[in-house]
């Protein structure tokens, strides 16, 4: 695969996975604009509760699902024979943990530089969304008791 041709691909695949991770991100910030604070405190804590554990496993499948888009990358161009080698690299190379034992061939390299760099990117990126979460949520919190307390 030329080096014109990886540059391409890998391009196409991060505007795809950068969209994909955008309208997750949205349609967390649309669930948080949804939850509202309820008059019982047990109540309020149990769906606050909810509400970062439904992000949190939102962001982790948001991120499976980018990683299996580019391990159907690898796979479409037959780098790997199978969906284990291809999801393993895949899986390694995202997270930039990159092991060694499974590397890509001359003439695809270039895929899997830019697919560690497309993947600490969206991880960042959603590690400082989670905080941005749960830190309202503890801003929603401290109103909701000053308002009790001032009621």
């Amino acid at each position: 695969m030329t080096l014109a041709n990886q540059l391409f691909l890998a391009s196409l695949i991060v505007a795809t996975t950068v969209f994909f991770h955008l309208l997750g991100l949205a349609a967390f910030l649309a669930l948080l604009r949804r939850h509202r604070r309820a008059r019982s405190p047990m109540i309020d804590m149990l769906t606050s509760i909810a509400v970062v554990m439904t992000v949190a496993f939102g962001l982790f499948g948001l991120h499976t699902a980018e990683i299996w888009e580019w391990a159907a990358a690898y796979r479409y161009l037959s780098i790997f024979g199978d969906w284990e080698r291809a999801l393993y690299f895949s899986t390694t190379t995202y997270v930039t943990i990159g092991y060694g034992d499974v590397i890509l061939p001359r003439g695809s390299r270039v895929l899997g530089a830019i697919e560690g760099a497309n993947g600490i990117i969206l991880l960042g990126w959603s590690t400082a969304f989670f905080f941005s979460i749960v830190d309202r949520m503890k801003l929603l919190e401290r109103r909701f008791e000053d308002e009790r307390t001032h009621a």
